[in-house]
């Protein structure tokens, strides 16, 4: 083979996997998200080495000049970690957003069941329950700032550097209260003369609970690896 030929030869793919994997395994955020970033990076690691092989390096070389070009994975991070961990902050305040009817139909559930009731117990839930969907509305409205601040307008103004963590505590007390609400309207169902709607109310909390709550903890995460990054 002519040595015209190797240098044309298939892409070297070991210092561009390495790369990969090694910024793969600091970076964190929405699996979508991060998906999408590392075949760009991927995509682009790949185009920089063909464009090195056309212009006559080995392919050897070519992956390691690439690599070299695009800077190590612990300088490539924090940009991309600031990224991913404003997608987050918006799959979080997205989860909030949602969710928080849920919560209210609770209230309105544990209300036309407790009106009627003389048990101690179903109006202590009705009014837990309706404290508890004053701090997640309250808690929604701030997310759906939040979302206003990352979307349409994260082009005319920069991000709030703290706005993510923020968010990121915001939906750890949402998502407590929702804890304490599945936990209170459980409790509630095994009192209350209608007690499937309370279950019901208990369900839709848990749901949300479930929802809410891994969501906010990896925006905590994320929002501590762009500190420490």
């Amino acid at each position: 083979m002519s040595a015209h030929g190797r240098q044309t030869g298939p892409v070297e793919a070991g210092p561009v996997e390495k790369y990969i994997a090694d910024l793969t395994a600091v970076l964190h955020g929405p699996a979508g998200a991060k998906a999408r970033m590392i075949e760009e990076i991927r995509d682009g690691l790949t185009e920089t080495v063909a464009a090195h092989i056309h212009g006559g390096s080995t392919s050897t070389r070519a992956a390691d000049d690439a690599v070299r070009e695009f800077g190590t994975p612990e300088e490539v991070a924090p940009g991309c970690q600031r990224e991913l961990t404003i997608a987050q902050a918006r799959h979080t305040a997205w989860a909030v957003a949602l969710t928080a009817p849920f919560l209210t139909a609770c209230w309105y559930l544990t209300s036309s069941t407790a009106s009627g009731q003389d048990g101690l117990m179903p109006r202590a839930a009705q009014l837990l329950a309706t404290q508890l969907a004053t701090v997640v509305g309250a808690i929604a409205l701030l997310a759906a700032a939040a979302l206003a601040v990352t979307g349409t307008l994260a082009r005319r103004l920069p991000t709030p550097p703290r706005l993510p963590l923020a968010i990121a505590w915001a939906g750890t007390t949402a998502g407590v209260a929702m804890g304490v609400a599945t936990l209170t309207l459980s409790v509630a169902s095994l009192l209350a003369t209608d007690w499937p709607l309370v279950a019901l109310a208990g369900a839709f909390a848990a749901v949300s609970h479930a929802v809410v709550a891994p969501s906010a903890r990896a925006c905590r995460r994320c929002a501590r690896l762009v500190r420490v990054l």
